[in-house]
């Protein structure tokens, strides 16, 4: 409670700047749990897709993986439905390979969306900060000029006090979206990475399914010579 009656006490005497600053804290927490559940929610839809589709590229069954990724509303599901298509007039694996990266680049900035806005906050805030402190102490300089001289130290230490609220709260808020930005860039990151991994995995098993299918024909016509 006393910690409470403390932070709104200094909340109250930094001036209208504090208000903007908790404004940007409030979009930034925002944006950062959103980002945050729509990440986690693709990294658990894309494991769940890639468990069941996987085995049946490994199989060779790429009919029956087509038709479970058509169903499939997970982003990597997406991008191995467009390696398929391509992979049906494609037969060179540095070809299917690069279909499956312009697939991969449709869905990068549905996964970077808004993300910079929280970094972008921070500064904000920070900026804020200062922005009210200059201006809390061109306030409290006016002041003191016209005060009493035997009451000008203390009504400046008092002044410049209370101005460097802002600053401080500016940095409270700055520094925690800076490092939720972070988290946020490392879970997209490693997101990308995942789907990658699946997009070098399904070239692999579309350019050993057509090894097969060659050396299955090249044994048949020699048979038949």
């Amino acid at each position: 409670m006393d910690f409470l009656t403390s932070f709104i006490g200094f909340f109250q005497s930094g001036g209208m700047f504090m208000y903007f600053i908790a404004l940007v804290l409030v979009f930034g927490l925002a944006i950062a749990l959103e980002r945050y559940l729509y990440l986690s929610g693709t990294k658990m839809s894309n494991s769940r897709a890639w468990k069941q589709v996987g085995p049946m590229l490994e199989n060779g069954s790429f009919q029956q993986a087509a038709n479970f990724v058509g169903k499939s509303k997970a982003a990597i599901s997406k991008m191995i439905s467009y390696g398929l298509d391509n992979a049906r007039t494609l037969r060179r694996a540095g070809d299917i390979e690069m279909a499956m990266e312009e697939g991969l680049m449709e869905i990068i900035p549905r996964l970077e969306k808004r993300t910079h806005y929280i970094a972008t906050l921070a500064n904000i805030a920070t900026l804020l900060g200062l922005l009210g402190t200059i201006m809390g102490l061109i306030e409290a300089f006016t002041a003191v000029s016209a005060a009493d001289p035997s009451e000008k130290a203390n009504l400046l230490s008092a002044s410049i006090s209370i101005a460097m609220n802002t600053t401080a709260f500016g940095l409270m808020v700055g520094i925690p979206l800076l490092l939720i930005h972070s988290v946020i860039q490392a879970k997209t990151t490693e997101l990308v990475d995942s789907m990658e991994m699946a997009s070098v995995k399904f070239v692999n098993a579309v350019t050993r399914r057509m090894r097969a299918q060659s050396a299955s024909q090249a044994a048949t016509e020699g048979a038949n010579r």
